[in-house]
């Protein structure tokens, strides 16, 4: 994520929950905007705002973003809306911006279940995970105009970093 990060970036982190992003990156960024319909209220600190609503009607006017995150945010995105979604996603980035998507491998949603049923974990919004397959990314956003230009797998391959590019 860092070296997606600049001081003069504008940067959009859709899914921000509770804004760790913007918390943990102090000064990479020159405009922070979370947005999450989970998040209570509106939240503005002198950094960022954290915005309760849906993506994009909440930030009509303030692109285009230098950087747009979905930190496990894409396996929730039911897969009838998902190609919309990437193209409003590409229409709010600026011409050379980034796009960086987690997305968890499949086998994490079997993990979860037995989690949650030992009850390890709460309040993941995991009834909304539908085995995603983290597979289907590039050519997702790549139809949306995007151009890949990173793909690694970390978390003993649990977990996929994408990085798209807008041309």
């Amino acid at each position: 994520m860092r070296p997606y990060l600049r001081p003069d970036a504008r940067v959009l982190d859709i899914g921000c929950g509770d804004g760790t992003l913007f918390q943990r990156f102090p000064g990479l960024f020159r405009v922070g905007i979370g947005i999450d319909p989970a998040l209570g209220q509106n939240a503005n600190t002198a950094t960022y705002r954290l915005i309760s609503g849906s993506f994009p009607e909440q930030v009509e006017g303030e692109a285009p973003f230098d950087v747009i995150t979905l930190l496990a945010v894409l396996e929730h995105i039911p897969e009838a809306h998902q190609s919309r979604f990437a193209e409003q996603i590409a229409a709010h980035l600026a011409k050379g911006g980034h796009l960086v998507i987690t997305v968890p491998s499949p086998r994490v949603d079997a993990i979860l279940d037995r989690m949650r049923a030992l009850k390890l974990i709460d309040g993941m919004a995991l009834e909304q995970h539908y085995g995603f397959h983290a597979d289907s990314t590039p050519d997702l956003f790549r139809a949306a105009g995007l151009q890949l230009i990173t793909w690694k797998r970390f978390q003993l391959g649990l977990n996929n970093l994408f990085v798209f590019e807008k041309p």
